[in-house]
């Protein structure tokens, strides 16, 4: 992946130079310098420029196949059908590099381009993942009818195609063939913008109620050095954690006194212990809680993160068919991957293309402390494909549950998901008990200790010549880490 661990010695020790803004030596760093800034602005400039031209080429979707946006699947061949993947599409966080933020720690960088690919990545997981938790699981944001540039409409089915598809030009850039009756925009940071001419959806009492939640979503990756999910924080809490799957993550929820009743539980050697699940989750078991009901304030949300590898140098082929399934299930809240080199963000998919969010674009910083702040910025009117085969085989898959029922069904959707008669073996597997059940107690540092006891009776697990294989696959491999 273009990224690097986020880990004092890699990007914020002393002596290392990655570009950007640079680090010089971290007892000496002060204020960037005219070359840092300027070379801040040369990387960003020329980061854009790659991007530029990787988005400037249309997107085709096939309109006799459905299309798949966070568990939701959408048959692109009518007017109602696209209004509602356009909304779908736009309102999920889109987190991308920032340039001209305040310093991290310890160096002189203002800017994450080149190397944070993976961090935004991982944030965009954690933001749809607290999306679900806090707002209904149907929620769209208001502004998402108005906010796609006048090309989106490209989309629609009325629109010239070509043969099998729909094409979708990206990102909102201008073109000098437009006409004088072009509806009028107002550009927005990172090329978005906004259409006037495009009716706003009516604002109900529930839109009203949720705009200051998502706000307030969107203002906890805010680059500054307080925002519990940012940049800045995420450094911090790497330096100790490595490349450890799911460490940021799991600390970056744990530290923060903003989020309440949410739990994130990260699997060990591609198995989910679902007993350890319920002991994260359920607060009856270290607090005087009796006999809490499954939905009620007893359990804790949870988002579980599944770090996985797919194949060797490259995608296996007969898991494909699985991570479409996966996707396809509303308790997946997406994969963190990409290709070789480069993190992205898959969010869906149709036939054997997958869909996904680029973190790649480098955006000016926002102000995300001031009432009303701009939100366009976080948000992306232009879906992109690209085929399964490119996938990188490393990647790391997010669920959320919200109680205790969810979770129930959350493992035996799953299950059914990862059936595959062209693979002899799960791409992960859920098991009964413990993780300490199997020798695995202190082989991972991203679980809390709890004061647990004996099962009575024998537990149900799989048959031993599956679990011996997942634990063989060990943490030597190189997951892609939050």
């Amino acid at each position: 992946m273009n990224s690097v661990s986020p880990s004092a010695v890699q990007y914020v020790g002393g002596g290392t130079d990655v570009g950007g803004g640079g680090t010089r030596d971290a007892t000496t760093a002060g204020e960037p310098d005219e070359v840092d800034k300027l070379k801040t602005k040369l990387m960003s400039a020329w980061n854009n420029v790659k991007y530029g031209w990787s988005v400037k080429s249309k997107t085709t979707f096939n309109k006799s196949s459905p299309v798949t946006v966070m568990g939701h699947s959408y048959l692109l061949n009518s007017e109602d059908e696209v209004e509602r993947f356009r909304r779908a599409f736009v309102s999920r966080l889109w987190l991308t590099y920032r340039r001209e933020f305040p310093q991290l720690e310890g160096s002189t960088l203002t800017t994450d381009c080149g190397w944070g690919c993976m961090l935004r990545s991982g944030q965009m997981l954690l933001a749809q993942g607290l999306l679900l938790h806090l707002l209904p699981r149907d929620w769209s944001w208001p502004d998402a009818q108005q906010f796609a540039d006048v090309d989106f409409e490209a989309l629609r089915p009325r629109s010239p195609s070509r043969a099998g598809g729909v094409p979708i030009p990206s990102f909102g850039y201008s073109s000098s063939s437009r006409t004088p009756t072009t509806p009028q925009k107002t550009s927005m940071p990172g090329g978005t913008a906004l259409n006037h001419t495009q009716k706003k959806r009516p604002e109900s009492g529930r839109d009203r109620q949720a705009e200051p939640l998502h706000r307030r979503v969107v203002a906890w990756f805010g680059d500054e050095p307080p925002a519990p999910f940012g940049v800045h924080q995420l450094v911090e809490l790497g330096k100790s954690s490595g490349k450890k799957a799911g460490g940021l993550v799991r600390k970056a929820v744990a530290k923060t006194s903003e989020v309440h009743n949410l739990a994130v539980y990260v699997a060990q050697d591609c198995t989910v212990y679902k007993k350890d699940v319920v002991h994260l989750c359920d607060q009856s078991l270290n607090q005087s809680i009796s006999d809490p009901e499954p939905s009620g304030p007893g359990w804790k949300s949870v988002i579980i993160l599944v770090p996985v590898r797919l194949g060797g140098d490259s995608l296996n082929p007969s898991y494909i068919k699985c991570v479409r399934n996966i996707l396809r299930l509303e308790c997946c809240i997406g994969i963190i991957g990409g290709k070789p080199k480069h993190s992205l963000f898959f969010i869906g998919c149709q036939d054997e293309q997958l869909l996904y969010l680029d973190p790649h674009y480098c955006q000016g910083v926002v102000d995300v402390t001031q009432d009303n702040f701009p939100l366009e910025s976080f948000h992306c009117s232009s879906p992109r494909k690209m085929p399964f085969s490119r996938m990188d085989p490393s990647c790391t898959i997010g669920f959320y549950a919200k109680n205790k029922k969810d979770f129930e069904s959350l493992c035996s959707a799953v299950c059914v998901a990862l059936s595959s008669p062209e693979e002899k073996y799960p791409i992960f597997t859920f098991v009964e008990g413990q993780a300490q059940d199997y020798g695995l107690v202190g082989h991972s540092s991203s679980y809390p200790h709890y004061d647990t006891s004996p099962t009575p009776g024998p537990a149900h697990m799989l048959p031993q010549g599956k679990l011996s294989r997942s634990n063989n696959i060990g943490s030597s491999d190189d997951f892609v880490f939050l």
